[in-house]
């Protein structure tokens, strides 16, 4: 079974990059804590900022976890 993966979006012009994990959209991120929290919400429990920004399960598309504005 493969693992649903999580992508994060290029950063809009708002500084926040939309979030979707497997088919789903989770919302948008404004920062490595945003995005911690959506994913805690969908159900990745004991996720921080530093597990998403060293995670090899999150594909970051337009930048990686250190870019958040265009």
């Amino acid at each position: 079974m493969a693992q649903r993966r999580v992508i994060v979006y290029p950063p809009l012009v708002t500084g926040s990059r939309r979030v979707r994990f497997g088919d789903q959209i989770l919302g948008t991120a404004y920062s490595l804590m945003d995005l911690a929290v959506l994913l805690r919400h969908a159900g990745l429990d004991d996720v921080d900022a530093l597990d998403v920004a060293e995670s090899d399960v999150i594909e970051w598309h337009g930048g990686g976890p250190e870019v958040w504005k265009r």
